[in-house]
């Protein structure tokens, strides 16, 4: 098995005429944080579900902590945690019963129990709450009750379904400053999301769309996948700008975000002033014209596009 403590081989899962998960093959090196990347219904929790051996492949296999998720799932169960996104806290429990109840789910011995729920109460930040209805909580302390109940067994590898939908955008970041002090002390973490943030602090992504992965590897080198340089800029009349950018030589892709244009080109100096020059032709005003780096947003766009296109 090697380091490798997560493996796919030819993964596969059909729901009648639908095709959720298409050949996966993926390898996870122990200790890794690994982002599974993809819009809702891309397949990452067909995935997660059939890693977590609760749902059996159609096709192909997977092992996990080097057994099989058919023939030995109980073993699997024992070495991981699982947090699904809907993820069942008792709400009229307080959040120190809510933790004892999934020590005793788990059969956490009673003399390790104090000191383990202790530690992940303030871990999680909760130790002043401890005595507070799971139901009273904010959204983001659910969600590090929820991870807190996943720990309580000290599994070697988290899965966690889009664990911060939902939450605001401080919580998230404290969830996640949490997930990076899991993988400091050597949990591999498999992530699903749909937040192109987050994906940026995993230590290898893959990119899911429809069921296959389009592209594994570190952040950056996905964003490197981009052809040509970016612009970026802020017209006014958002359509009639990206369509008038859409037939200069020299343009590859044009890409809105919000109410800004995301460019690219084959050569940011040269195509800018005539990109300019363009927009003022047509009486389209424009703030902001800078060239910037790709982000794992414009990667994911792209490459989608292109399979996409690649079809037609």
């Amino acid at each position: 098995m090697g380091n490798d403590v997560i493996e796919t081989h030819n993964l596969t899962k059909r729901f009648k005429h639908v095709t959720a998960v298409d050949g996966l093959n993926l390898s996870i090196r122990r200790g890794e944080i690994f982002g599974l990347l993809g819009p809702d219904g891309a397949g990452k929790t067909t995935t997660i579900r059939m890693l977590c051996a609760i749902m059996d492949p159609s096709e192909g296999s997977a092992r996990v902590a080097g057994f099989d998720t058919v023939r030995e799932p109980e073993e699997i169960k024992k070495r991981i945690g699982y947090m699904p996104q809907q993820f069942s806290l008792y709400g009229d429990l307080t959040v120190l019963e809510n933790l004892t109840f999934f020590a005793d789910v788990f059969q956490v011995e009673r003399q390790e129990r104090e000191e383990r729920i202790a530690r992940l109460l303030d871990f999680a930040r909760l130790t002043e709450f401890q005595k507070r209805r799971a139901a009273h909580l904010s959204g983001g302390m659910q969600k590090k009750l929820a991870l807190a109940c996943t720990l309580i067994h000290r599994p070697e590898i988290i899965f966690l379904d889009e664990p911060t939908t939902g939450v605001d955008p401080v919580s998230r970041r404290e969830f996640w400053d949490i997930l990076t002090e899991l993988h400091v002390q050597g949990v591999t973490l498999f992530v699903s999301t749909p937040y192109m943030d987050e994906a940026e602090r995993c230590s290898r992504v893959a990119l899911m769309f429809e069921g296959s992965v389009i592209v594994c590897d570190v952040p950056e080198r996905i964003k490197g996948l981009v052809e040509g340089e970016l612009l970026e800029l802020r017209p006014e009349r958002l359509r009639e700008a990206s369509r008038v950018i859409g037939e200069l030589p020299g343009v590859l892709e044009v890409q809105t975000y919000g109410d800004l244009l995301h460019v690219f080109v084959d050569d940011a100096a040269r195509r800018a002033p005539a990109i300019q020059e363009a927009l003022a032709g047509a009486g389209i005003a424009v703030q902001g014209l800078r060239q910037t780096r790709p982000r794992m947003e414009d990667a994911f766009i792209s490459l989608i596009r292109k399979r996409l296109g690649e079809r037609e």
